[in-house]
């Protein structure tokens, strides 16, 4: 077997971009290419503007559905009602009326918001007869005659 001379060896594993192959002192090709390479991210962490949009408007849906959930119960809270009892003085008059309640849904909280709006309008409250929802209004109506959600 004969030696191949140094001019003669061509490396597959470098290419022939690589001019200086068969002049490196060794009879075997380069192993390797020592050519700088230019860098390659493996990870693309820079920002998307695309994604950063999708991801705002997915936020902002789910603030707006947190929001619309968290205000649910107090739309409820405005389903409130209360039948009452009320006089005036000099000369006496008695009614019957029902109003709406904000808020807390309890005969307290109705007393308490009742008192105030009657008195207001020269009526002093007599008793609170019952709270109840928005499905209590219609057999209510004919009874408090005028002063049905006056007050």
């Amino acid at each position: 077997m004969g030696s191949t001379p140094c001019k003669a060896i061509k490396s597959e594993a470098v290419g022939s971009n690589w001019p200086h192959a068969p002049q490196t002192g060794n009879n075997t090709p380069l192993l390797s290419n020592n050519k700088a390479v230019q860098t390659q991210w493996i990870l693309n962490i820079r920002p998307d503007r695309r994604s950063l949009i999708v991801m705002k408007h997915i936020l902002l849906s789910l603030a707006a559905a947190g929001l619309l959930a968290l205000s649910a119960p107090s739309a409820q809270a405005a389903e409130c009602f209360a039948d009452y009892k009320a006089k005036q003085e000099n000369p006496l008059r008695l009614h019957y009326g029902v109003a709406q309640v904000s808020g807390d849904c309890s005969r307290a909280s109705a007393q308490a918001q009742l008192t105030d709006r009657l008195a207001a309008n020269g009526w002093t409250l007599l008793t609170i007869v019952s709270v109840f929802g928005k499905d209590g209004l219609n057999q209510r109506k004919a009874s408090a005659g005028p002063n049905f959600l006056r007050f």
